[in-house]
Protein backbone atom coordinates (compact mmCIF):
# COMPACT_ATOMS: atom_id res chain seq x y z
CA UNK A 1 0.00 0.00 0.00
CA UNK A 2 1.36 3.38 -0.87
CA UNK A 3 2.24 5.53 1.74
CA UNK A 4 0.88 8.81 1.53
CA UNK A 5 2.79 12.32 1.32
CA UNK A 6 2.61 12.99 5.33
CA UNK A 7 3.48 9.13 6.01
CA UNK A 8 6.49 9.29 3.64
CA UNK A 9 7.73 12.94 4.87
CA UNK A 10 7.48 11.32 8.57
CA UNK A 11 9.29 8.25 8.26
CA UNK A 12 12.33 10.40 5.81
CA UNK A 13 12.57 12.94 8.78
CA UNK A 14 12.92 9.99 10.94
CA UNK A 15 14.92 7.95 9.33
CA UNK A 16 16.80 11.03 8.82
CA UNK A 17 17.13 12.36 12.69
CA UNK A 18 18.84 8.90 13.56
CA UNK A 19 22.48 9.59 12.75
CA UNK A 20 23.21 5.92 12.99
CA UNK A 21 21.63 5.08 9.70
CA UNK A 22 23.38 6.92 7.66
CA UNK A 23 24.87 3.80 6.90
CA UNK A 24 22.82 3.53 4.07
CA UNK A 25 23.63 4.86 0.73
CA UNK A 26 19.86 6.08 0.31
CA UNK A 27 19.54 7.75 3.92
CA UNK A 28 22.75 9.56 3.19
CA UNK A 29 21.52 11.55 0.27
CA UNK A 30 18.37 11.92 2.28
CA UNK A 31 20.43 13.81 4.85
CA UNK A 32 21.91 15.46 2.11
CA UNK A 33 18.69 16.38 0.79
CA UNK A 34 17.50 17.13 4.44
CA UNK A 35 20.31 19.10 6.11
CA UNK A 36 22.74 20.85 3.83
CA UNK A 37 20.02 21.32 0.88
CA UNK A 38 17.31 22.09 3.12
CA UNK A 39 14.49 20.84 1.24
CA UNK A 40 11.33 19.30 2.60
CA UNK A 41 9.89 15.67 1.78
CA UNK A 42 6.54 16.89 2.14
CA UNK A 43 7.05 20.04 -0.77
CA UNK A 44 4.48 19.24 -3.76
CA UNK A 45 5.67 22.04 -6.06
CA UNK A 46 7.07 20.18 -9.52
CA UNK A 47 10.63 20.29 -11.07
CA UNK A 48 12.08 23.50 -12.07
CA UNK A 49 12.33 23.80 -15.43
CA UNK A 50 15.03 25.81 -17.71
CA UNK A 51 13.73 28.99 -19.77
CA UNK A 52 14.25 28.07 -23.34
CA UNK A 53 17.19 30.16 -23.51
CA UNK A 54 18.54 28.50 -20.53
CA UNK A 55 17.90 25.37 -22.22
CA UNK A 56 19.36 25.95 -25.57
CA UNK A 57 22.65 26.76 -23.41
CA UNK A 58 22.60 24.00 -21.60
CA UNK A 59 22.27 21.89 -24.65
CA UNK A 60 25.29 23.68 -26.53
CA UNK A 61 27.48 22.93 -23.46
CA UNK A 62 27.49 19.36 -24.33
CA UNK A 63 26.15 18.98 -27.98
CA UNK A 64 29.37 17.27 -29.21
CA UNK A 65 28.23 14.09 -26.38
CA UNK A 66 24.28 14.37 -26.92
CA UNK A 67 25.49 13.73 -30.94
CA UNK A 68 27.83 10.36 -29.82
CA UNK A 69 25.05 9.16 -28.13
CA UNK A 70 22.56 9.32 -30.61
CA UNK A 71 22.39 5.76 -31.69
CA UNK A 72 22.74 4.27 -28.56
CA UNK A 73 19.56 6.45 -26.97
CA UNK A 74 17.86 4.80 -29.48
CA UNK A 75 19.11 1.59 -28.86
CA UNK A 76 18.21 1.68 -24.98
CA UNK A 77 14.90 3.11 -26.07
CA UNK A 78 14.05 0.16 -28.00
CA UNK A 79 14.69 -2.26 -25.25
CA UNK A 80 12.69 -0.30 -22.75
CA UNK A 81 10.24 2.02 -24.17
CA UNK A 82 7.28 -0.39 -24.97
CA UNK A 83 7.10 -1.66 -21.37
CA UNK A 84 6.56 2.10 -20.25
CA UNK A 85 9.89 3.86 -19.94
CA UNK A 86 11.26 6.52 -21.00
CA UNK A 87 15.26 7.31 -21.72
CA UNK A 88 16.78 10.88 -20.04
CA UNK A 89 20.47 12.04 -21.22
CA UNK A 90 20.78 14.60 -18.45
CA UNK A 91 23.89 17.35 -18.44
CA UNK A 92 26.10 17.28 -14.99
CA UNK A 93 23.77 19.79 -13.60
CA UNK A 94 20.68 17.28 -13.76
CA UNK A 95 19.16 18.79 -16.69
CA UNK A 96 17.75 16.29 -19.20
CA UNK A 97 18.91 17.76 -22.51
CA UNK A 98 18.40 14.86 -24.86
CA UNK A 99 15.08 11.87 -24.32
CA UNK A 100 13.26 9.18 -25.83
CA UNK A 101 9.82 8.12 -25.06
CA UNK A 102 6.80 6.59 -26.56
CA UNK A 103 4.33 9.43 -27.91
CA UNK A 104 1.43 7.40 -25.69
CA UNK A 105 3.59 8.21 -22.59
CA UNK A 106 4.51 11.61 -23.58
CA UNK A 107 1.88 13.69 -21.70
CA UNK A 108 2.44 11.44 -18.25
CA UNK A 109 6.14 11.58 -18.30
CA UNK A 110 6.14 15.50 -18.86
CA UNK A 111 3.65 15.92 -15.78
CA UNK A 112 5.92 14.23 -13.99
CA UNK A 113 8.87 16.54 -14.83
CA UNK A 114 10.48 13.60 -17.20
CA UNK A 115 11.49 15.91 -19.67
CA UNK A 116 14.14 17.91 -21.32
CA UNK A 117 14.71 21.37 -19.61
CA UNK A 118 13.43 20.06 -16.19
CA UNK A 119 16.16 20.09 -13.54
CA UNK A 120 16.50 16.92 -11.44
CA UNK A 121 19.84 17.68 -9.25
CA UNK A 122 19.66 16.51 -6.14
CA UNK A 123 20.00 20.24 -5.14
CA UNK A 124 16.88 20.59 -6.24
CA UNK A 125 14.97 17.42 -6.08
CA UNK A 126 16.62 15.51 -3.46
CA UNK A 127 16.86 12.07 -3.74
CA UNK A 128 16.35 11.02 -7.24
CA UNK A 129 18.12 8.89 -10.24
CA UNK A 130 19.94 11.12 -11.75
CA UNK A 131 20.32 13.65 -9.24
CA UNK A 132 21.80 11.20 -6.88
CA UNK A 133 24.06 9.43 -9.41
CA UNK A 134 25.24 13.02 -10.72
CA UNK A 135 25.99 13.46 -6.91
CA UNK A 136 27.91 10.10 -6.10
CA UNK A 137 29.20 9.14 -9.56
CA UNK A 138 28.10 6.07 -9.41
CA UNK A 139 25.35 3.81 -11.46
CA UNK A 140 22.55 3.62 -8.95
CA UNK A 141 18.69 2.99 -9.24
CA UNK A 142 16.02 4.89 -6.61
CA UNK A 143 12.69 3.10 -6.70
CA UNK A 144 9.83 4.50 -5.83
CA UNK A 145 9.60 5.38 -1.70
CA UNK A 146 13.61 5.58 -2.06
CA UNK A 147 12.68 9.51 -3.11
CA UNK A 148 12.96 12.33 -0.61
CA UNK A 149 10.18 13.84 -2.30
CA UNK A 150 6.88 12.47 -1.44
CA UNK A 151 5.49 13.75 -4.72
CA UNK A 152 8.25 11.46 -6.90
CA UNK A 153 7.60 7.73 -4.84
CA UNK A 154 5.77 6.42 -7.67
CA UNK A 155 9.25 6.48 -10.23
CA UNK A 156 11.50 4.46 -10.44
CA UNK A 157 14.61 5.44 -11.88
CA UNK A 158 17.79 3.50 -13.18
CA UNK A 159 20.99 6.19 -13.78
CA UNK A 160 24.55 5.95 -15.16
CA UNK A 161 27.39 8.67 -15.01
CA UNK A 162 28.84 9.39 -18.08
CA UNK A 163 32.84 10.90 -18.22
CA UNK A 164 33.88 12.80 -21.29
CA UNK A 165 37.32 12.11 -22.69
CA UNK A 166 39.05 13.85 -20.58
CA UNK A 167 37.80 11.29 -17.64
CA UNK A 168 35.53 14.20 -16.37
CA UNK A 169 31.48 13.64 -15.62
CA UNK A 170 29.49 14.85 -18.35
CA UNK A 171 26.40 13.62 -17.96
CA UNK A 172 24.43 10.95 -16.57
CA UNK A 173 21.82 8.21 -18.69
CA UNK A 174 18.26 7.44 -17.19
CA UNK A 175 15.78 5.03 -17.36
CA UNK A 176 12.69 6.22 -15.73
CA UNK A 177 9.35 4.61 -15.01
CA UNK A 178 6.21 5.31 -13.19
CA UNK A 179 4.48 1.84 -13.85
CA UNK A 180 3.61 0.31 -10.37
CA UNK A 181 4.14 -3.45 -11.49
CA UNK A 182 7.66 -2.56 -12.28
CA UNK A 183 9.64 -5.53 -10.79
CA UNK A 184 12.88 -6.06 -8.98
CA UNK A 185 13.93 -8.48 -11.73
CA UNK A 186 13.51 -6.28 -14.09
CA UNK A 187 14.47 -3.22 -12.41
CA UNK A 188 17.77 -5.01 -12.34
CA UNK A 189 17.57 -5.74 -16.17
CA UNK A 190 17.10 -2.29 -16.98
CA UNK A 191 20.44 -1.31 -14.76
CA UNK A 192 22.85 -3.67 -16.84
CA UNK A 193 21.27 -2.08 -20.05
CA UNK A 194 21.55 1.71 -18.54
CA UNK A 195 25.65 0.56 -17.78
CA UNK A 196 26.29 -0.66 -20.80
CA UNK A 197 24.52 1.95 -22.55
CA UNK A 198 26.42 4.59 -20.46
CA UNK A 199 29.72 3.08 -21.81
CA UNK A 200 28.99 2.66 -25.46
CA UNK A 201 28.54 6.83 -25.66
CA UNK A 202 31.55 6.98 -23.63
CA UNK A 203 33.63 4.99 -26.24
CA UNK A 204 32.15 6.93 -29.02
CA UNK A 205 32.73 10.17 -27.78
CA UNK A 206 35.94 9.39 -26.48
CA UNK A 207 36.94 8.47 -30.48
CA UNK A 208 34.71 11.05 -31.85
CA UNK A 209 37.02 13.53 -29.33
CA UNK A 210 40.40 11.58 -31.00
CA UNK A 211 39.50 11.12 -35.04
CA UNK A 212 42.58 10.83 -36.04
CA UNK A 213 44.54 8.07 -33.48
CA UNK A 214 44.65 5.11 -32.92
CA UNK A 215 43.05 3.33 -30.09
CA UNK A 216 44.43 0.51 -27.61
CA UNK A 217 42.06 -1.35 -25.11
CA UNK A 218 43.42 -0.96 -21.08
CA UNK A 219 43.68 -3.65 -19.37
CA UNK A 220 40.53 -4.92 -17.35
CA UNK A 221 40.14 -4.43 -13.53
CA UNK A 222 37.25 -5.71 -11.29
CA UNK A 223 35.56 -6.69 -14.72
CA UNK A 224 34.71 -2.86 -15.29
CA UNK A 225 35.98 -2.56 -18.41
CA UNK A 226 39.30 -1.11 -19.47
CA UNK A 227 38.62 1.44 -21.09
CA UNK A 228 40.64 2.81 -24.19
CA UNK A 229 43.92 4.50 -24.76
CA UNK A 230 44.14 7.20 -28.29
CA UNK A 231 47.91 7.11 -29.24
CA UNK A 232 49.72 9.15 -32.09
CA UNK A 233 51.33 7.96 -35.46
CA UNK A 234 54.23 7.88 -33.24
CA UNK A 235 52.80 5.28 -30.59
CA UNK A 236 52.63 8.67 -28.19
CA UNK A 237 49.78 8.74 -25.46
CA UNK A 238 47.33 11.41 -25.97
CA UNK A 239 44.10 10.55 -24.22
CA UNK A 240 42.99 7.87 -22.16
CA UNK A 241 39.04 7.57 -20.75
CA UNK A 242 37.93 7.47 -17.05
CA UNK A 243 38.26 3.85 -16.79
CA UNK A 244 41.70 3.52 -18.42
CA UNK A 245 43.18 6.11 -16.52
CA UNK A 246 41.52 4.44 -13.47
CA UNK A 247 42.51 0.53 -14.80
CA UNK A 248 46.36 2.04 -15.31
CA UNK A 249 46.48 4.41 -11.87
CA UNK A 250 47.50 7.62 -13.85
CA UNK A 251 46.34 10.98 -12.47
CA UNK A 252 44.23 13.25 -14.65
CA UNK A 253 47.40 15.47 -15.33
CA UNK A 254 49.56 12.24 -17.13
CA UNK A 255 48.80 13.65 -20.30
CA UNK A 256 50.99 16.71 -20.08
CA UNK A 257 54.06 15.59 -20.88
CA UNK A 258 54.38 12.67 -23.86
CA UNK A 259 54.60 9.25 -23.23
CA UNK A 260 54.67 6.03 -25.28
CA UNK A 261 52.00 3.97 -25.39
CA UNK A 262 54.29 0.62 -24.19
CA UNK A 263 55.39 2.42 -21.24
CA UNK A 264 52.14 3.38 -20.14
CA UNK A 265 50.92 -0.20 -20.75
CA UNK A 266 53.96 -1.85 -18.61
CA UNK A 267 56.28 -2.32 -21.92
CA UNK A 268 60.07 -3.42 -21.79
CA UNK A 269 61.01 -2.04 -24.55
CA UNK A 270 64.42 0.28 -25.08
CA UNK A 271 64.61 3.16 -27.22
CA UNK A 272 67.18 1.27 -29.52
CA UNK A 273 64.57 -2.10 -29.97
CA UNK A 274 61.56 0.70 -30.44
CA UNK A 275 64.10 1.84 -33.38
CA UNK A 276 64.37 -1.85 -34.82
CA UNK A 277 60.84 -2.50 -34.68
CA UNK A 278 59.66 0.22 -36.42
CA UNK A 279 62.60 0.05 -39.01
CA UNK A 280 61.37 -4.00 -39.30
CA UNK A 281 57.66 -2.91 -39.63
CA UNK A 282 58.95 -0.25 -42.73
CA UNK A 283 60.50 -3.01 -44.58
CA UNK A 284 57.72 -5.00 -44.06
CA UNK A 285 55.26 -2.95 -45.72
CA UNK A 286 57.37 -1.86 -48.41
CA UNK A 287 57.98 -5.93 -49.29
CA UNK A 288 54.51 -6.69 -48.56
CA UNK A 289 53.38 -3.50 -51.32
CA UNK A 290 55.99 -4.84 -54.11
CA UNK A 291 54.48 -8.21 -53.77
CA UNK A 292 58.21 -9.04 -52.24
CA UNK A 293 60.70 -8.02 -54.74
CA UNK A 294 63.77 -6.60 -53.17
CA UNK A 295 64.44 -4.62 -56.16
CA UNK A 296 61.41 -2.69 -56.09
CA UNK A 297 60.54 -2.23 -52.00
CA UNK A 298 64.72 -0.51 -52.28
CA UNK A 299 63.25 2.11 -54.62
CA UNK A 300 60.40 2.68 -52.30
CA UNK A 301 62.16 3.18 -49.24
CA UNK A 302 65.15 5.28 -50.81
CA UNK A 303 67.94 3.14 -50.41
CA UNK A 304 69.99 0.93 -52.68
CA UNK A 305 69.45 -3.13 -53.11
CA UNK A 306 72.49 -3.94 -51.73
CA UNK A 307 71.34 -1.91 -48.71
CA UNK A 308 67.94 -3.70 -48.76
CA UNK A 309 69.69 -6.59 -48.61
CA UNK A 310 71.62 -5.79 -45.68
CA UNK A 311 68.85 -5.04 -43.43
CA UNK A 312 66.91 -7.78 -44.18
CA UNK A 313 69.92 -10.10 -42.66
CA UNK A 314 70.34 -7.48 -39.52
CA UNK A 315 66.80 -7.72 -39.01
CA UNK A 316 66.60 -11.42 -40.05
CA UNK A 317 63.87 -10.87 -42.93
CA UNK A 318 66.54 -13.18 -45.14
CA UNK A 319 64.84 -15.95 -45.39
CA UNK A 320 61.44 -14.76 -45.69
CA UNK A 321 62.66 -13.03 -48.77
Amino acid sequence: MAQTTKEHADQVQATVARGSAARSAVVASWRRSSNFHRLDPAECSLPRRLSGAEFENARQQIEPLVRAAQSNLDRLFLAVGGVGCCVLLADRNGVPVDRRGAPCDDETFKSWGLWTGTVWSEECEGTNGIGTCIAEQRPLTVHRDQHFYARNTLLSCTSAPIYDHEGRLAAALDVSSCRADLTEGFVNLIAVAVSDAARRIEMENFRLAFPDARFLFAPDINRGGGGLIAVDADDLVIGATRSARLALGVSRDFLKKPLPAADLLGGTSSPARDLDQAERAAVQRALARSNGNVSAAAEALGISRATLHRKLRRLDLQRAH
